[in-house]
């Protein structure tokens, strides 16, 4: 039963299919005011997003729909009684595009980052051995092009796992050879054990939405020595000087500095909103040459790591100023490795390497710190996972000469962004 509007009044459109004939009836409040059978003869066409005419000889009827949902199931009854499939189903349900309408922005940001996908597309094609006639598992596969990907390179099956639809699925007729298991990874069922676990999981200073447990936990559909791609990270970190960036976040505070807002003194909001600001992480891109020594990591092996393992993460450093100046904070990056059987493939997102949707994450300390060429800063970099999916970021420096130190503590689930960036 589908509705349309004329003026202010709702009419009702009923199909009915019988063993020769559908029966098409337009009814006001329950009273029949139209209707005429609709056989195999019977032209019909979609008009625009929302219309459908239907012609029988020299009577045809334009059909205006409240949403495309009801035009998707008319058309696919008409559809299937024309092709003599009287319960036939549409090429993709309309309930399940509404379901995916939201992500199709992202979706293109995603594929657009060139980057990211011609190495994804590299790492697997290269290592097709490992695909070939082999079962896998992609976690979180979004649009599902890591899916296709390890189609081209000759899996057998491919079980995709998304909350979301695969529509390109059946409208690139791979439904025999990719199996959408729909929902999060602890809500489905993996029927059998794979070979390969392919997923992007990396978020912001790659911990990021905390995308890696579900990747992790996705190992028990694993087989022994089954392979994941990634394979391995580096999360990688280095002291930056960036006096403009510190003045300019100091500026955005600027606003609650006035003392007559339309007769309202807002000056005593200006310390709160300062804090807040630089409790934000910023993501940007930077020149390397504002890093004032070389990056220090943390490596992590997808293959081995516990879950648990993500729930604190402390990186301890200790960097060699390469100049002297003032420190304004830590820069974050990393780079993940995919290892097949027939080449190594590398993911970066340094800020010596071609920009990514990932960008860089700077952490500003709260008071910069001076240090002098071949002097030391120590101290540590700790992540606490949070239950927002995120992480709260503690920073501590001291300059070992001096004596001088800082720090911050930020929310990574609150990032600022400062500006848009093209990586296309």
């Amino acid at each position: 039963r589908v509705c349309r509007q004329r003026g202010e009044e709702e009419l009702t459109l009923l199909l009915t299919s019988g063993p020769e004939a559908q029966q098409l009836v337009v009814q006001d409040g329950g009273a029949s005011v139209f209707q005429f059978t609709v056989s195999t003869q019977t032209d019909c066409c979609q008009v625009g997003g929302q219309s459908f005419v239907v012609s029988v000889g020299k009577l045809s009827v334009l059909l205006q729909f409240k949403a495309p949902s009801g035009l998707y199931r008319t058309t696919s009854r008409f559809t299937a009684y024309h092709r003599g499939l009287k319960h036939a189903n549409p090429p993709f349900d309309s309930s399940d595009l509404k379901k995916f309408q939201h992500c199709f922005s992202q979706q293109q940001s995603l594929l657009q980052d060139y980057p990211r996908i011609a190495t994804y597309h590299r790492a697997i094609l290269d290592n097709e051995t490992d695909f070939r006639d082999k079962v896998v598992l992609d976690v979180r596969c979004g649009s599902g092009i890591l899916s296709f990907f390890a189609v081209q390179a000759g899996a057998s099956r491919v079980y995709a796992v998304e909350s979301t639809p695969l529509i390109l699925v059946q409208s690139n007729g791979l439904s025999e050879r990719i199996r959408v298991l729909e929902g999060e990874v602890d809500e489905v069922i993996c029927p059998e054990k794979v070979d390969l676990i392919i997923s992007e999981p990396m978020g912001h200073m790659l911990l990021g939405d905390r995308l890696l447990d579900g990747f992790i936990r996705a190992r028990k559909w694993l087989k022994p020595n089954g392979l994941m791609f990634p394979s391995c990270a580096d999360i990688h970190l280095a002291p930056f000087t960036d006096e403009q960036l510190y003045f300019e976040h100091h500026a955005r505070a600027a606003f609650w500095q006035q003392r007559s807002f339309y007769g309202v003194n807002l000056s005593a909001l200006h310390s709160p909103a300062v804090d807040e600001f630089f409790r934000q992480p910023i993501v940007d891109a930077f020149d390397v040459h504002v890093l004032m020594a070389r990056s220090v990591k943390h490596s992590i092996n997808f293959s081995e790591v516990k879950e648990e393992d993500f729930h604190r993460v402390e990186i301890p450093f200790v960097f060699t100023a390469l100049q002297s100046g003032l420190v304004h904070g830590l820069a974050f990056w990393f780079d993940v490795a995919y290892l097949g059987s027939k080449s190594t493939v590398w993911l970066s997102t340094s800020p010596s390497e071609p920009l990514t949707r990932w960008s860089q994450v700077r952490c500003l300390l709260q008071t910069p710190l001076f240090v002098k060429l071949g002097q030391t800063l120590s101290g540590s970099a700790l992540m606490i996972a949070n239950s927002r999916q995120s992480y709260d970021i503690t920073i501590t420096a001291t300059v070992d000469q001096s004596g001088f130190r800082s720090g911050n503590i930020l929310d990574l689930k609150n990032p600022f962004f400062r500006c848009s960036l093209s990586y296309i």
